[in-house]
This record gives structure tokens, C-alpha cells and sequence, in this order.
């Protein structure tokens, strides 16, 4: 796999079910958020440019496009990549798929803003974060 994608694996257990035993939509977001805690942990280098909250990347937008259903006892991955970077922006792509067949459960675009976190107002993404950054992109396969 490529080392620009991360990839995290959890287990669904009875309380991310809903009332119709598939997991309840709430859930994949944090699926998702688990997969993003993931993609910081696999680059400490990338994190500590975040670490003391300023600045901070902050999600402004998530679209999520449910594909199939996951149950009880689906071992899930979480795949998570930069797919694009803006002047004030970077666009996340995630997917989620089942272990068992591969088949993709769900996925979503994220797109976060670099915020100054004492002004709450969004900044250019340049110097040594952008030069971070852009090692990372790999744009969304079709």
C-alpha cells in the first residue's frame, strides 16, 4: 500500500448497530475520525506542526456516501489520504471497507480549513506545513 494512505482496522460490535442491526450512520463519522487520529498518529512529524492547537486544522465540510451495510462482527479499515491541497484548505479522502470481501462500505471527502486557533480566523497553508502537506497528496482514484 502506498505510504501515503493510512490504514486503521476496528471491529463493529453491538453498540454501533441501530435499530435495524447495520451500523447506524453516526457511526461512520466516527469511524472516520478514528482513521484521521490514525493518519496523524502514522506522522508524528505532520502532528507536532499541530500539536499545540495553533495552528489547527478544522473540518468545515464532510460528505459521506453510504455503500453498503456493515453488522456485528464486520472487521472494517479505515483507509485515509490528502487528496488535495488549496491556499487555505486541504481536501481528506476516506473509505471504509470490509476485511472480509473488500468490499467498500462507505466513503467521504472532508475538507479542513488551517484555522489560527487565537484569531478563529482560517490562514494560508505555506512554509514548512504546506511542504508537509504536499508529500502527502495522492490525488482520489476513480
Amino acid at each position: 500500500m502506498d505510504s501515503r494512505i493510512s490504514r486503521i482496522t476496528l471491529r463493529v460490535r453491538g453498540y454501533h448497530l441501530d435499530g435495524y442491526g447495520h451500523v447506524n450512520n453516526a457511526r461512520y463519522l466516527e469511524f472516520f475520525e478514528e482513521g484521521r487520529w490514525g493518519y496523524f498518529d502514522d506522522r508524528p512529524a505532520l502532528a507536532r506542526h499541530f500539536a499545540s492547537g495553533h495552528p489547527a486544522l478544522v473540518a468545515v465540510n464532510l460528505n459521506v456516501n453510504y455503500r453498503l451495510a456493515a453488522v456485528a462482527g464486520d472487521d472494517l479499515e479505515v483507509l485515509t489520504q490528502v487528496a488535495e491541497l488549496g491556499s487555505r484548505s486541504a481536501r481528506l479522502y476516506q473509505q471504509i471497507r470490509r476485511l472480509g470481501d473488500g468490499k467498500q462500505v462507505t466513503d467521504a471527502d472532508l475538507t479542513c480549513v488551517l484555522l489560527n486557533m487565537r484569531t478563529q480566523q482560517s490562514m494560508t497553508i505555506e512554509g514548512e506545513i504546506r511542504q508537509a502537506l504536499e508529500r502527502l497528496v495522492l490525488p482520489k482514484a476513480s
